[in-house]
């Protein structure tokens, strides 16, 4: 009898081998080859779950999404049934930043889809799509004029922030110490 094989089990194992193959030595050394080595599996099997890099990188990132997801609706289901808007978005942030070993993984791996997606226009469709659902949502929670602008520029300084924590430009205290004074400058002092 053939053995039982679960895809999304071995999509996901492949996709965990991309993000540290791209984490430790750059989204330039993705390949199906080294991705097939790091996973410990044959390149044929990457080629059998994956046709293109396109589908692959598409997927990995789909994982980063996720675990995103999970540790955002984590820390969000910490503050209780009714938390002030700011207190939900310097969790939000918080939580997406790259300030322990787990999210800075994944973070470079955001970082180098998004480097990705600048010269492949297919592939950021989703992710211009994932983008304005985050400024409406935090748009939603602001209490000044010009709430679109205000979450794009939340949006951006998280960006910003992550890609000075991964470059050890900032420690994960001057990055708190950034996010606190903007959202200070927009809600007022708690």
């Amino acid at each position: 009898m053939p053995k039982k094989v679960d895809r999304l089990q071995r999509r996901t194992l492949i996709a965990d081998a991309l993000m540290r193959v791209a984490a430790e030595q750059g989204l330039e050394a993705v390949s199906l080859r080294h991705v097939a080595a790091e996973a410990g599996v044959s390149a044929g099997m990457v080629q059998h779950y994956f046709r293109t890099k396109d589908e692959m990188m598409t997927f990995a990132m789909d994982v980063v999404r996720e675990r995103n997801q999970e540790r955002v609706t984590a820390a969000i289901t910490g503050l209780g049934d009714r938390p002030a808007p700011r207190d939900l978005l310097h969790t939000l942030i918080s939580t997406l930043l790259p300030l322990s070993e787990d999210t800075r993984a994944d973070a470079k791996v955001a970082m180098a889809f998004l480097a990705y997606t600048a010269v492949r226009p297919a592939a950021s469709a989703a992710l211009r799509d994932e983008t304005a659902q985050m400024v409406d949502f935090i748009a939603g929670l602001l209490p000044v004029p010009g709430k679109e602008v205000e979450a794009r520029g939340l949006l951006a300084l998280m960006e910003g922030l992550g890609v000075y924590l991964l470059g050890g430009q900032y420690t994960a205290g001057e990055a708190r110490a950034a996010l606190d004074a903007q959202l200070d400058r927009i809600f007022g002092k708690p």
